[in-house]
This record gives C-alpha cells, structure tokens and sequence, in this order.
C-alpha cells in the first residue's frame, strides 16, 4: 500500500495538519517576538551607546540563539525519528514557552547589571534549541500527513505559519503602538508583554499537539525503525548527497528570508529612516501577503514539480538582490519601500513555499526528521541566524552595500545546487513507504 493510499482520511488529515500547524505558529510567535521588540528592549540589557551598538547586541544574541538550533534538529529529530514525530513536537512547545517567560521577568541592565544579558541569551538559547528541533519534526509531519498530489500545497503551510508567528508578533506589536502605550512605555516595560502573551500561547499549543495523531509513515513502520536504532548520526551519513543538498538548497533562501522578514523591519528604521510605526506596518501587511503566497506556490509545484520554482528563486534572486536592495536604501516614500519589499518577497516564495517538501521527500521516514532538521539548522545557524549581524557589521564599518553582494553570491551557490539536483516530486523517499 503506498503512502498515498495509505495516509489519513480527509477529516483527520486536516485536523492533523491544523494541529501540527498551530503549534509551528506559536513556536514561531515566540520566536520573533525577540526580533519585533529588540528595538525596544535592547537599552534594557545593554550600556547607552549608539543605536546600532545596541542593535548589534541584540542581534549578536539572536544569532548565538541559531547556534542551538544544530543541536535542537539533532535532539528533537532523534526523538521524532524514534519515538515518533507527535512527542517530538509537543516536547519542543515546552522549551519556547519557558524561553519566553525568562525573558518577560527578566530585570533589566540597571537593576542587575551584566546578569540581564546572561538571562537573555540563556532564555535565547533555549528557544534556539526548540526552533532547531520544531522544523525538521513540524516539515517532517505536514509531508507525511499529506496526500502525493497536494504535498506542496499542505506542507506550505509551516511557512504560513512561521511568517504567521511573525505577524502575530508584529500585529501585536502595531495594538501596543497605537492603541495602548507611548514609546516611552514600550522601552521602559511595554517590551515585556508579548512574551508573557507566548507563554500562555505554548499551553494552547501543548494541547493541539497533545491530541494530533502520529503521522500514518511513522505508524506503519514504528516496529521496524526501534529495530533500525533510527535517528542517528550514523545513519544520516549514509545518505550524504542529499545532505549536500540540504544545505545547499537552504544557503541562499534562509540569507534572503531573513534579509526580507526579519533584518527588514531594522533596515526601514536604520537606513532608509523611516518611523518605528511606519516600519512595523510596513512589514506587517508585506509579510501578510507574502503568508497567503505560499499555498499558492506550494500547489503550483504540485503541478509543474519543485525544481522550477526553487530554479526561479535563484536566478532572479541572483539579478534582483543587489537592485533591489540599493533602491530601497535609496527611496523616500514608504509605499515605495512597501512595494520594492513585497517584489523581493515574491521571488522568495520560490524557496520558503516549498523547502520543507522538498528536504522530507529527500530522505527514508528512519532518518527523515533528524535528516531535515540537523543540516537545515546548521546551515541556518551559519548564515540565516547571522544575516542581521553581518548586516548591521557592514553598516557600522560604512560599507553597507557589501551586504547585498554578500546575499547575492549566496542566492547563487543555490541556483547553482537546483540546477543540479532532480525534482524530489518524482523521485520522493516518501511515496516509497
């Protein structure tokens, strides 16, 4: 019986996938909230200095955040791979949830000095652990609960959530703006709010995934992966070229959606001068379209394969990159940024829509999850989580448009990869089950 023949029926199938799905979004919500209000707590943890100094502390903890992420794909996707993707994924909820807690009581510099920093980046490194672990296992079950011909589409959705968690986050942040509180009220204690706000999001989460069935893969084969000892080291090294793939097909995406999503809200304030509100609105409503992209994307590689649009990625992301950015940097109005971002975020969705497909349908359901997770979140770890650093580096140093260069280069080592590799729609691990 094949996968397609054998995966859930359709009620449950959904309810599955809105579980799996839903808690990807509370993960996420968590995890950018440090991103959405650095800008406001960074003075709370760090010396006066300028702006960007500050900014620069900042993302120098969120970067070492993605240093955990290596080890959560590889702790998370040894449990999921075997003893199953549910406990897996219910498990990494906890670890963010307390994360974002330890940030929320966290006092601030002037109360106990250099410790506040140590809290931070201790509550970072665990929610680094916990996003390292959620997108092999989350990428792992959403392919596996879905039908042959609609995989792209349903496994779309951790992107829509993942940018959802960024849109929460972001919306959250727009209420506290307008409606709420003052900016002098944001960086004295506002700041905190959304991350009580996550930790009482992760017992929702806990709870969807606490009632999700067990991906039908796993379930068919659970007897033989315990004998298999699955979920190794050893085992993922036995299929080599396709974790060469893995962290070629993700080098040049995570640089560019980190660039467009998260650096950006940083890049409209720093550079092009605009107003903290104008660039979080800005970024919310480009981030909302950008959400509603991917399913679209994600069921036209159900029709005409992965490979074209992963190859349309990287060749307009290697012309357009560079233009792109100069011009944003350069412009004055702020539905001009809106629109110079959202045609950058439109040629991502040839990436974001589909990566996490693409990566499960590479590997055997023994090693999938740890296969996913572990070489994404090294890659991811490199270069996505540093892309803000680098950044902020070059403009500190005065040579900001290196930056766009550097993005290029690497857009282009992928472009190289998917010209290369053949379309895991017709070659998928998964239909083998």
């Amino acid at each position: 019986m094949t996968h397609a023949e054998s995966v859930a029926k359709p009620p449950k199938r959904l309810r599955a996938i809105v579980s799996g799905s839903m808690g990807n979004l509370v993960e996420w919500y968590d995890w950018y909230a440090y991103s959405a209000f650095s800008i406001y707590f960074a003075p709370a943890f760090f010396p006066k200095s300028s702006a960007t100094a500050q900014l620069l502390n900042t993302a120098g903890i969120f970067a070492v955040g993605f240093l955990m992420r290596p080890i959560g794909g590889w702790l998370f996707g040894r449990l999921a791979d075997k003893t199953g993707r549910k406990f897996a994924m219910t498990l990494s909820v906890l670890f963010m949830s307390f994360g974002s807690l330890l940030i929320a009581v966290t006092p601030a510099y002037q109360s106990i000095g250099v410790l506040a920093a140590v809290l931070l980046l201790t509550a970072r490194l665990l929610q680094g652990l916990s996003v390292g672990g959620e997108y092999g296992t989350s990428a792992t079950y959403l392919s596996e609960m879905a039908t042959a011909n609609r995989r792209g589409f349903y496994s779309s959705f951790q992107y829509v959530t993942l940018i959802g968690g960024q849109l929460i986050a972001l919306g959250i942040q727009l209420i506290l703006q307008r409606l709420f509180l003052t900016e002098a009220q944001l960086h004295e204690w506002g700041w905190r709010i959304p991350f009580f706000i996550g930790a009482v999001l992760s017992l929702t989460a806990l709870y969807l995934r606490s009632h999700m069935p067990e991906s039908v893969a796993f379930t068919q084969e659970q007897d033989s992966l315990l004998k298999k000892k699955s979920g190794t080291i050893k085992q993922l090294l036995q299929h080599p070229r396709a974790v060469a793939i893995v962290v070629g097909l993700t080098l040049g995406g995570t640089i560019a959606f980190y660039t467009y999503s998260t650096y950006m809200q940083k890049f409209l304030v720093n550079t092009v001068k605009l107003t903290k509100d104008q660039s979080t609105l800005i970024t919310f409503i480009s981030l909302l379209i950008y959400a509603a992209l991917q399913p679209l994307f994600g069921l036209l590689s159900d029709y005409i394969g992965r490979k074209p649009l992963l190859i349309g990625f990287g060749v307009l992301g290697t012309l357009a990159t560079v233009p792109l950015l100069t011009a944003l940097s350069h412009t004055t109005s702020q539905w001009q940024a809106f629109a110079l971002i959202m045609l950058a975020l439109i040629i991502v969705s040839g990436y974001t829509s589909i990566n996490a497909v693409v990566k499960a349908e590479l590997f055997p359901t023994e090693i999938r999850a740890l296969g996913v997770g572990f070489p994404y979140s090294l890659t991811v770890a490199i270069f996505g989580g540093t892309a803000e650093y680098v950044a902020l580096s070059f403009k500190n140093a005065g040579n900001e448009s290196y930056f766009y260069w550097y993005v290029t280069v690497c857009i282009f080592i992928s472009l190289l990869v998917y010209i290369s590799m053949r379309d895991t729609k017709h070659t998928s691990w998964i239909d083998r089950s």
